[in-house]
């Protein structure tokens, strides 16, 4: 059996029954993923519960909003947001982020297809756990809806979940490497295109990342600013993080031992075969990859066993893995003028002995641009897949281009203005501007950039800090977060060869964030410039 409710109504009663705690938006997280805990909709759509062992609910997507025709006049969704978030304190809920979403999920039709099912524009609140119930939440949306029939909407809902906001803070260095390169898998963390943005200023490089990644809460909040004395320096890694990574390349070396055990059985088969007289060609094809694969294998081993040992010898001192130290981190802080945005940056001056050699061969500060740099797109996604993902209609065409060395060269920024402009489509036709980030936990990932801005409030002992974000929400239901614990500092660029972002925070658990946050990156140099 199926049981099936309805949402209450926008004005009728706070009450959901049967609603089925975090199986709603069951999907948000990745896949076979519980959501976040649904507390009140106004939406009015149908939900069915599953009740079979076994059977899993419908899969719910988190979509970007673009267009709508009133909140982009004027920019009327700042004033509506600001606006929501009164009333919110007024009512005494304890908010985590206010976003404005829509939803996507499949639903069966009678031929045995199914079809793709749109929410209306939502403006999603988040919630910390356990501190709002239904009732209050109803309460409290009232006078959200008064307020979007003030300014003549009545096409918007209005939804509560539970959530919680999260920092996600952890020689020469090597070139980055190609993909046919037996180190290609294990190198990304130590070679010169970081995932942070690299900037040259007269002879000097320096990366830019946020200030809680380098200084925990511990250590204040004054403004730093470097003339001379005692230097903070900045690893590339922790002690924890090089005995991750010294771990990571003898976990491969133990993987690719497997498989050489497995490929010379196949091999020792495949020529017996041969020997018997099966000379037929798919033999014979079949006993030339395997010698190649085996060969491939045995020689990408004794590069990593050299790799191995040169990184215990020369990294294992942390001395030996500072990259610079800092030279400006303004106090963090929240909701400055005029549009509202976290100022949580730190400036690094780079150690040019183990960035400049290579930045200039690898093009990861361009010798005609100094102001922009390269970022690598990993090893985590092949080629092939990373095209189909940043062009999936083929009714559209994105100006994506896969480079060859997996660095892909940034030439501009993108204007905080155009944030709301969609450049794209996705695989339903959708507007959509999707963005990368290669992190260091997650690595890369490619995710929505919202086309309207989140107000986003984090809470500590001494209170809470209020901030304007721009949102990237994950791709699509089969992805992950794109961004976790560890990714902060991470720069966020587009399809366009463009920066967009400054990776700070996301809301959600640890593990899996529903959506993440980044300061614009445009802004953000602005106050460099002016310090």
């Amino acid at each position: 059996m199926v049981q099936e409710f309805r949402v209450a109504s926008r004005v009728a009663s706070h009450h959901v029954m049967g609603v089925p705690d975090k199986l709603y938006y069951y999907g948000i997280r990745g896949d076979r993923r519980l959501g976040p805990k649904l507390i009140f909709r106004t939406s009015t759509e149908r939900f069915v519960v599953p009740t079979e062992p076994g059977q899993e609910p419908r899969k719910i997507q988190l979509l970007s909003v673009h267009e709508h025709a009133k909140l982009e006049e004027n920019n009327l969704w700042a004033t509506i947001r600001k606006e929501t978030v009164g009333i919110l304190d007024q009512r005494h809920i304890q908010l985590i982020s206010v976003d404005l979403a829509r939803f996507c999920w499949k639903e069966d039709t009678p031929d045995g297809r199914s079809k793709a099912v749109f929410s209306r524009i939502t403006i999603w609140i988040g919630v910390i756990p356990d501190s709002t119930n239904g009732a209050s939440a109803f309460d409290s949306c009232q006078p959200i809806l008064q307020l979007l029939l003030k300014y003549g909407i009545d096409d918007v809902d209005v939804a509560y979940r539970e959530s919680d906001t999260q920092l996600l803070t952890g020689p020469p260095l090597y070139a980055p490497v190609s993909d046919l390169h037996p180190l290609k898998n294990v190198m990304d963390w130590i070679t010169t295109a970081l995932s942070i943005p690299i900037t040259g200023v007269d002879d000097d490089l320096y990366g830019v990342t946020a200030r809680h990644v380098l200084f925990p809460a511990m250590q204040g909040n004054a403004l730093y600013n470097y003339t001379s004395g005692p230097r903070k320096d900045v690893v590339v890694m922790g002690n924890k993080a090089f005995d991750d990574f010294l771990a990571s390349i003898q976990a491969h070396i133990g993987m690719l031992n497997w498989s050489i055990k497995v490929l010379r059985k196949r091999l020792e088969s495949l020529k017996m075969k041969a020997q018997s007289g099966d000379v037929h060609a798919q033999v014979g094809r079949d006993l030339a990859d395997t010698e190649a694969d085996l060969n491939k294998k045995v020689e990408t081993i004794e590069s990593l066993n050299d790799f191995f040992a040169t990184m215990k010898k020369d990294w294992a001192v942390v001395n030996n893995r500072i990259i610079g130290h800092v030279v400006w981190a303004p106090p963090i802080s929240g909701l400055n003028e005029p549009d509202g945005y976290t100022q949580d940056v730190c400036v690094v001056k780079l150690d040019e002995k183990k960035f400049r050699p290579w930045c200039m061969l690898t093009g990861s500060v361009l010798p005609d641009a100094p102001n922009l740099t390269s970022r690598s797109l990993g090893t985590k996604i092949k080629a092939g897949k990373f095209m189909s993902l940043m062009d999936p209609n083929v009714e559209s065409t994105s100006e994506f281009d896969y480079p060859e060395t997996r660095l892909y060269k940034i030439t501009n920024i993108l204007a905080a203005a155009k944030i709301k402009k969609p450049n794209n489509r996705d695989i339903n036709g959708d507007p959509v501007r999707f963005v990368i980030k290669n992190g260091h936990t997650t690595g890369t990932m490619v995710g929505r950039l919202n086309g309207f801005e989140s107000h986003k409030r984090r809470y500590d002992i001494m209170g809470s800090a209020d901030s304007i974000e721009a949102a990237i929400y994950p791709y699509d239901n089969d992805s992950s977060a794109f961004a976790r614990r560890g990714d902060s500092g991470s720069a966020i660029v587009g399809a366009d060869n463009d920066i967009i972002a400054l990776l700070t925070s996301s809301s959600g658990p640890i593990h899996s964030s529903d959506v993440t946050y980044g300061t614009p990156m445009e802004w953000l140099v602005e106050q460099g410039h002016q310090a």
